[in-house]
């Protein structure tokens, strides 16, 4: 398999990880977004959205958008599961990775960011938006987790494929995560699994070396 990827893509983030904790191989091909590679005829052809990532399977076939790149793998590689056998517990796992891939990452794709600077709004007023959508979503998802372990039980799932990269980015972004003590929790454990070690922006080979 090719992932195209960019290393603090937080989808790409995503896929990284489930890759990972599934053990599977794959050859990452970086989409240099700052450089606008994205938008080069060469990518549109592999993606036309011209966004990351996107995952060349077996057979040559293209998958695009993070959940359904994951949802393929999940399919496609049933032995390490993300998700439950219980459709109820599915149904947590899925809430969560939607609340966080649809309600607050879109929010600060660098798409829409742009989109309001060409609306005049200032570099401080877009951070501000930033910070607004992330803490605000964080703290609904601190109310879904559990009491103990990852994000909903004694194993990373989908729920934490989805969580850890959003915490890279409210990082990034300067949202303090003190308010959520479920949320450090699962970040700690993150921090010592070597699946997310390997997924992490800092791991990849397109990360400079001073971030």
């Amino acid at each position: 398999m090719q992932l195209y990827t960019y290393y603090r893509s937080t989808s790409s983030y995503r896929v990284r990880i489930a890759l990972a904790l599934k053990g599977l191989a794959y050859q990452s091909l970086a989409v240099n977004l700052l450089a606008g590679e994205q938008r080069a005829p060469a990518y549109l052809a592999v993606d036309p959205q011209g966004r990351v990532p996107a995952l060349r399977v077996e057979g040559g076939q293209v998958l695009i958008q993070s959940g359904a790149i994951i949802e393929y793998l999940e399919e496609r590689y049933p032995q390490v599961p993300l998700l439950p056998g219980d459709a109820l517990a599915r149904a947590r796992a899925r809430g969560i990775a939607a609340l966080i891939g649809c309600d607050v990452h879109p929010l600060h794709n660098v798409s829409v960011l742009n989109r309001l600077r060409g609306l005049g709004q200032d570099e401080a007023q877009v951070q501000d938006w930033i910070r607004a959508w992330i803490s605000d979503g964080l703290a609904a998802v601190e109310q879904l987790l559990e009491d103990s372990g990852w994000c909903l039980g004694p194993q990373p799932g989908l729920a934490d494929v989805y969580l850890i990269p959003q915490l890279y980015a409210a990082e990034r972004f300067s949202v303090a995560l003190a308010a959520w003590p479920r949320i450090q929790r699962v970040a700690a454990l993150a921090a010592g699994h070597p699946a997310f070690a390997q997924a992490h922006p800092a791991a990849q080979a397109d990360a400079p070396s001073v971030q």
